[in-house]
């Protein structure tokens, strides 16, 4: 079966504990590309920078595409009664909201649904979270996250390392931009 053939149609694990290793992937619901605009995108970086900050959580790499994230994180402690991936969702779907409000975005109706707690879904339910077991599965995880950016579909960059909103040049040149990374050898 081919990749493009794939069509998943069970429930996805996005249970998660603390103190525990994952690759994790959320995306924007119906797959739009809410996060094609580097504005949304940081969007992202600031409350990724905020748990980080707060020691809520270490990041071992990431990558903002134009319709979803893959972060390989461990959460560290609790923000509250919620975890940190719940107050990462809760913050970023708000604030994309509000910046489309601000603006009268019209594709913000795309958002729309019809529940008792909320008027936007801006993140899909039931985000990927695959527990990283060791050393080999880490290194498989962030070339699989590095490499988003150049597959042919997106063609956002030529080389890993020339796309922005990536874990790449760290690892590469030992350059974080936003300064949220830890590197996946302090772990495996």
């Amino acid at each position: 079966m081919k990749a493009s053939e794939f069509n998943y149609k069970g429930h996805r694990n996005s249970y998660t504990e603390l103190n525990e290793v994952y690759f994790w992937t959320i995306t924007i619901n119906k797959w739009q590309h809410l996060l094609k605009s580097n504005d949304n995108k940081m969007i992202l970086i600031e409350s990724l920078q905020w748990l980080v900050q707060k020691a809520l959580v270490k990041i071992y790499g990431y990558v903002i595409m134009p319709n979803h994230i893959h972060l390989m994180w461990e959460q560290l402690s609790m923000n509250g009664k919620e975890f940190p991936k719940n107050s990462f969702e809760k913050f970023t779907a708000k604030s994309l909201v509000n910046k489309m409000k601000a603006v009268n975005d019209i594709t913000l109706k795309n958002y729309s649904v019809d529940a008792s707690d909320r008027q936007h879904n801006i993140w899909l339910r039931d985000p990927l979270a695959v527990l990283v077991t060791g050393r080999a599965m880490a290194l498989q995880k962030l070339e699989y996250i590095h490499s988003n950016p150049v597959q042919p579909h997106w063609l956002l960059c030529n080389t890993p390392i020339e796309y922005r909103f990536s874990s790449a040049l760290f690892y590469e040149q030992n350059i974080d931009e936003f300064g949220l990374l830890t590197h996946i050898r302090e772990v495996f």
